[in-house]
């Protein structure tokens, strides 16, 4: 590998870590790096999803914090991503590349309306959990469930996805909170969908070493720099992030 690749390869997975943590859709920064210089697009996924998993794990502990106290509601959303992810993964090695990723803008768009108007939405939801309590319910776990499928298999934008069902379910919690909790659910997805890809499909290592180690930087910083932001602005690199990655895919 030329040394510019592997240096555009490893900063592409400091962004990729950064966003990941914040956000959600930094396989949209390192995917495309990497069909860029020759990797076909299956290798590149299954390469760029295992890469980034230590960067998930570093930004989860940059949150241990806010993760404090959310035990209890992240063991039902932990299993559906895990049953999710591993059902996504099996799907991208078995079905046509085409197949999931040409709904995968309009998958963005309905995040982000949902992202958009969240605080109303809770608003009007308030009423009636208060009568349930503050921990989601099956739709939610659904729902996570449904964006491990999705993240299992392409895995850009799943922390957009996240961050919208878990934003509706907890209407009462902390964004900063639902974010946290979003890095664990998505990390998840990668973990188990990068171990099938380790036994079941071609990786390219050395790519995917770069991104991990830039991953694992990005992750870090993105933590202690994305507790600092109110929820207003975190909604806004939200929506920019999503409008990116439906500009890239479309």
């Amino acid at each position: 590998m030329p040394p510019l690749h592997a240096l555009a390869i490893f900063a592409a997975g400091i962004a990729a870590g950064g966003i990941n943590t914040l956000v959600g859709s930094g396989t949209l920064i390192t995917f495309p790096i990497l069909l860029a210089f020759g990797y076909a697009p299956v290798t590149a996924n299954v390469s760029n999803t295992i890469g980034l998993v230590p960067g998930s794990v570093a930004g989860a502990i940059g949150y241990r914090r806010e993760l404090a106290g959310q035990r209890r509601r992240a063991i039902p959303f932990a299993a559906a991503s895990a049953v999710g992810g591993t059902v996504g993964a099996v799907l991208l090695l078995s079905l046509p590349a085409s197949a999931f990723k040409d709904i995968v803008p309009a998958f963005i768009v309905v995040a982000l309306v949902l992202i958009v108007l969240q605080p109303r939405l809770g608003r009007a939801l308030e009423a009636r959990r208060s009568r349930e309590g503050h921990e989601a319910g099956p739709l939610a776990v659904l729902g996570v469930f449904a964006s491990g499928i999705y993240g299992g298999y392409f895995g850009a934008a799943q922390g957009i996805m996240l961050l919208a069902i878990l934003g509706l379910s907890l209407p009462s919690e902390h964004l900063q909170r639902i974010n946290a909790l979003k890095v664990v659910l998505a990390g998840l997805v990668n973990l188990i969908a990068g171990i099938i890809f380790v036994f079941a499909a071609h990786v390219a290592w050395l790519p995917a070493l770069l991104i991990a180690v830039g991953s694992i930087i990005g992750g870090i910083a993105a933590a202690r720099w994305g507790r600092r932001l109110p929820p207003a602005a975190l909604r806004a690199v939200i929506v920019v992030v999503g409008i990116s990655a439906i500009v890239r895919l479309v």
